[in-house]
């Protein structure tokens, strides 16, 4: 399942996030929220694993220093989805990614990202653009 399509939500008081209904199904058990590049992810254990795995393999190949694979732990968290379909994003992510009431929940297919709605607005007309010339050269098809 590739996670796609972006919602505007917000965070309640405690700061959990309802995700959007077409994505609740993937997050019924256990998920893992990492500091991300500029926002957060929200990975399903599949999807974290081989994630994991990738980058432990990049830095076997010496293309990720191993520093980076030693931080993935502890800037990640285990959560579960409550019966609402929230999600608690703690005070450290969510000063990480500069989150307050208002968020932008956006498939980036093999995990979903939780952004800023400011910081999303300034990438993503570039992400337009990077994506009109990936078309343009023959990218993706």
């Amino acid at each position: 399942m590739a996670f796609v399509g972006t919602h505007e939500h917000s965070l309640d008081v405690k700061g959990r996030l309802v995700l959007p209904v077409k994505f609740r199904s993937h997050f019924s058990g256990d998920a893992y929220l990492t500091m991300y590049m500029g926002c957060i992810a929200l990975w399903t254990p599949e999807g974290f694993d081989a994630m994991a795995a990738r980058m432990q393999e990049q830095v076997r190949n010496g293309e990720v220093e191993a520093q980076a694979y030693r931080a993935l732990a502890p800037s990640s968290e285990l959560v579960r989805p409550d019966a609402q379909g929230r999600v608690m994003i703690s005070e450290r992510l969510r000063v990480h990614a500069s989150l307050e009431h208002e968020v932008v929940v956006c498939g980036a297919l093999d995990r979903i990202e939780i952004w800023n709605p400011t910081r999303w607005a300034g990438i993503a007309s570039e992400m337009s653009r990077s994506l009109a010339d990936a078309f343009l050269s023959g990218g993706g098809i």
